[in-house]
């Protein structure tokens, strides 16, 4: 094994692990895994030439940059879906600011191809065993059962990434607080990157968390009993409270494979105190209304999203629809508050 040199990029999909836990790394020919953690080289700068790390500072990335890396799957629309190799190799692409890599599998086009990662070996603890985000969860879940009477919780879903959710939870985070409430966020799933939760905690959440903080680079793949218990710990965890509200988000669109399963679930249903659906135009609102109603049995209580700042998407929405509508930029503390409460 070869000893890490003193400086590198620890980036947030690590966020479990400590540079304690980094002390060596050692090229395996090991079968890579969700979490496993690398230590890699930039070789060829593309799409992404930052990386985030796991204080939400933003480090600019050059050719020869080094750093850690964890393998993770990566479904973004926007972006790529990229996949964990089936075999260990020495080339990668980064998928993400907060330094998952993999495999592109396909691209959007308007975006360029991906940075790639030179992989210099695994990241090994002292007895040679690969260090993986997922041993070390950071939230050990409650072993009892839920009480009934529990947190509000606000579901913030939409028509797919950069739809809005997350300024709209934002915006919701920051009425709750001013009207005196304690609020917790999470993010359910997606892909890991501090910034939505970071945006909720300074709106005023209390506690801020997502899936990163059981080990997971992104929820993209997973089991259906893993993105529930991921939902259902968090909710044990941070909930209990009846006089609190729980924001919670949901990744990409309401056709995301991990959304939709949490959308049908019984555990995620029977919680909803209200249901916020974003957009980002008129079309896509409609649309995703009639899936939420139609696939779902679902009817938001109010639509937000980038279309909300817009008057005249707001006009042509009224045509159609008499579920109101929150402005998520130029917030109403009066609107949200009888939205909300």
């Amino acid at each position: 094994m070869h000893k890490i040199p003193d400086w590198y990029i620890l980036p947030s999909a690590a966020y479990t692990i400590s540079r304690k836990q980094i002390k060596y790394y050692n090229f395996l020919e090991k079968q890579p895994e969700n979490g496993d953690v690398v230590y890699g080289k930039v070789t060829r700068l593309g799409q992404h030439v930052e990386l985030e790390n796991k204080s939400g500072r933003i480090h600019r990335l050059n050719e020869g940059s080094t750093a850690i890396f964890v393998f993770g799957n990566r479904y973004a629309p926007d972006f790529y879906e990229g996949t964990i190799p089936l075999t260990m190799t020495n080339k990668v692409d980064l998928l993400a600011r907060s330094g998952i890599i993999g495999n592109v599998q396909v691209k959007n086009s308007s975006v360029k191809e991906p940075t790639q990662i030179k992989i210099l070996g695994y990241i090994c603890d002292s007895t040679g065993e690969v260090v993986n985000t997922r041993n070390y969860p950071l939230i050990q879940p409650k072993k009892t059962e839920k009480k009934e009477d529990r947190s509000k919780l606000i579901l913030f879903i939409g028509t797919s990434m950069n739809s809005g959710k997350s300024t709209s939870a934002t915006a919701c985070c920051w009425a709750l607080t001013t009207m005196g409430y304690d609020v917790r966020a999470s993010k359910v799933t997606g892909t890991a990157s501090l910034k939505d939760i970071l945006h909720m905690q300074d709106a005023g959440a209390s506690i801020v968390n997502d899936f990163t903080h059981f080990g997971f680079p992104s929820t993209y793949l997973l089991e259906e009993k893993e993105v529930v218990k991921i939902f259902n710990d968090l909710d044990l965890k941070y909930a209990n409270n009846p006089k609190n509200y729980w924001c919670v988000e949901l990744a990409d669109g309401i056709l995301q494979r991990e959304t939709a399963l949490l959308l049908k679930s019984p555990d995620v249903r029977s919680r909803i105190h209200k249901l916020i659906f974003a957009a980002h135009d008129t079309f896509g609102a409609i649309g995703g209304l009639n899936v939420l109603k139609q696939e779902f049995g679902l009817v938001p209580d109010a639509i937000s999203g980038v279309c909300s700042s817009s008057p005249l998407f707001l006009r042509e929405l009224a045509e159609f629809t008499d579920i109101p509508v929150f402005n998520n930029i130029d917030c109403n503390l009066k609107q949200l508050s009888e939205l909300l409460i």
